[in-house]
């Protein structure tokens, strides 16, 4: 298996360019995907493990560094034990909300791998399909945000809030069993060949530095430490808590655009970050805006650097703005 650029940029060794990716670059925004999705609903789609790989793959002509699995989240509550419907405009809707401890005994923290096997699947395949030519990224929600889908609030903070407040025994055996699955999944999905994963906490953000210590980072530190044996990256979506997040032990610490790059380079000069491109400029700006921005990242993140978006690939996103968003990354002035 080559040494791959990211893999090395992850580990924190000096290379010879960041290595470029983004977080949903298999999206709508994309033709080719929705070509391979054929009006498919998401689960269905996503379950179909030829179509998800095929799905996976679409970037790869753009010359990403990197393939990320196409899957859900709710995929691991799901093996627990709690099936979802994907609402439009709203998002995915546990079938039976968690409220009750008898609801939280149902799940449990340690599902069989057979039950995930479609994603085990999708590993395999994919991988079989690059021989080696580009590294695969695994991902998981962090317990916080999947906690929410669990309970039906989602990204309503205040509804999270209540629960907590109102069952917080519930709250807390939610949280604790969600890591310890967690662990159960990326553990095994490394060991199927994952080259490197992805921590999601999408609305951890949100919280106070109270909450967030309870809530989400002792969590994020749990999993991190159960689950090693490849570069982790920990994604919080525009987290407020920069000093949190770099003492996860995550090698690598995804940033928003509220946060200064070249000024947190500064204070933690051994960390790998990722990021920092405003994913609004690629869904609205020029072809030579999106290079223009991509290069004012590179020259802010310096070495230990992985090139990536403050969020997911929008899907208005133009075809010619993400084709414009990896050439510049790799140098290519004309971009």
């Amino acid at each position: 298996m080559p040494d791959h650029l990211l893999v090395r940029a992850a580990r924190g060794e000096v290379v010879e360019r960041p290595p470029v990716w983004a977080m949903r670059q298999a999206g709508r925004w994309d033709p080719d995907f929705r070509r391979v999705r054929d009006g498919l609903g998401f689960y269905e789609f996503s379950a179909d493990v030829e179509r998800a790989a095929a799905a996976s793959l679409c970037p790869r002509r753009f010359g990403v560094d990197a393939i990320i699995l196409f899957y859900d989240i709710t995929t691991l509550p799901y093996s627990m034990g709690l099936p979802f419907a994907l609402r439009p405009g709203v998002g995915p809707v546990p079938d039976r909300p968690v409220r009750t401890r008898d609801d939280l005994d149902r799940l449990t923290a340690d599902p069989p791998p057979e039950s995930y096997q479609h994603i085990r699947d999708l590993l395999k395949l994919v991988k079989g399909e690059l021989r080696g030519e580009l590294p695969v990224i695994a991902f998981a929600g962090a317990p916080f945000t999947v906690a929410t889908y669990c309970i039906g609030t989602g990204k309503d903070i205040a509804a999270t809030r209540r629960f907590a407040t109102e069952h917080p025994a519930v709250w807390a055996g939610l949280l604790d069993k969600l890591s310890a699955a967690t662990v159960g999944f990326l553990n095994t999905l490394v060991a199927d060949g994952a080259d490197l994963y992805q921590l999601f906490d999408s609305w951890a953000g949100l919280l106070t530095a109270d909450e967030y210590d309870a809530w989400a980072q002792s969590h994020h530190r749990a999993v991190l430490a159960g689950a090693a044996g490849v570069p982790r990256i920990l994604f919080v979506k525009e987290g407020p808590y920069l000093d949190r997040m770099v003492a996860t032990g995550a090698e690598v610490v995804s940033l928003g655009t509220r946060h200064d790059l070249a000024a947190a380079r500064r204070e933690y000069p051994d960390l790998v970050f990722q990021g920092n491109v405003d994913e609004e400029v690629l869904r609205s700006g020029t072809p030579g805006q999106v290079a223009e921005a991509v290069r004012a990242c590179v020259r802010a993140g310096g070495t230990r650097h992985i090139l990536n978006l403050n969020h997911g690939v929008d899907k208005a996103t133009p075809v010619e703005n993400f084709a414009a968003y990896v050439r510049a990354a790799k140098g290519d002035i004309h971009s």
